[in-house]
């Protein structure tokens, strides 16, 4: 049976280039994505032309019913989920904290902390031996404004991170003896279409620069650590958070 990877958000970014790098490490992929099919479909195009199988399924992961329906499609079209990749998140515009309100942390809260708590759920229970499944291989997307922190920018997103960061080292401690290792990594500056989508176009050029490597990271670059941590190569690893940032 062949490696099943399911890519939440995987129409575009980081997610984009881990499905093509899956595909390429010999995993059929599941691109979920929330608006843009035409990208989604390119992508699972892509993964096709490596050879593997690939479906996209339209999923908004603040939604658990979707996030239901997004595994029942991968089981159905590609067989069992053997490892995960907790891309999809939302983003927020820069700003102080002062600017937050209930109603704009909604949003944030459903889909970067309990998407991936469901998310996670499913593939627990399709992965653990405990339950008849062979085992697998959870990677959560974090951010390096974790540690960061964001004051005065981005406060509320650091801190839907940092729970995704602690439902990684929980859940690892909790699935080790089930044949599933849970793992995150914290990308920094990555130019991507992030920035553009929380308000700051410009930020790769004004940050870049002040980077220990004085580049920002690009997608493949983190897709390779991605496809580590998920792989056989790394199979002692589990309950650790990994900083892909230039040093930052």
């Amino acid at each position: 049976m062949a490696e099943v990877l399911i890519v939440t958000g995987g129409s575009r970014g980081i997610g984009a280039a881990c499905a093509r790098l899956g595909a390429a490490r010999g995993y059929d992929v599941c691109v979920n994505y929330l608006e843009n099919a035409a990208r989604a479909e390119q992508v699972v195009a892509e993964v096709r032309a490596a050879g593997r199988r690939a479906i996209a399924v339209q999923a908004d992961l603040a939604s658990e019913p979707d996030i239901l329906r997004l595994f029942a499609a991968t089981d159905r079209e590609l067989g069992t989920v053997t490892a995960l990749i907790n891309n999809a998140a939302r983003t927020v515009s820069y700003g102080p904290t002062t600017r937050v309100t209930a109603a704009t942390l909604a949003p944030l809260w459903a889909t970067n902390i309990t998407g991936p708590f469901i998310a996670c759920r499913e593939a627990v229970r399709r992965m653990s031996t405990r339950h008849g499944g062979k085992g697998g291989a959870i990677c959560n997307i974090s951010s390096i404004g974790v540690t960061l922190l964001g004051g005065g920018q981005f406060v509320d997103y650091a801190a839907s991170k940092a729970a995704l960061e602690a439902l990684t080292l929980g859940l690892a401690q909790e699935v080790a003896d089930q044949g599933i290792r849970v793992t995150a990594i914290r990308p920094g500056l990555i130019d991507t279409e992030i920035h553009v989508r929380a308000g700051n176009p410009n930020r790769v050029a004004e940050v870049a620069p002040t980077l220990p490597l004085k580049r920002a990271g690009t997608p493949e670059e983190v897709a390779a650590v991605v496809l580590f941590l998920l792989s056989a190569e790394a199979s002692y690893v589990t309950k650790t958070i990994l900083d892909i940032a230039g040093g930052r």
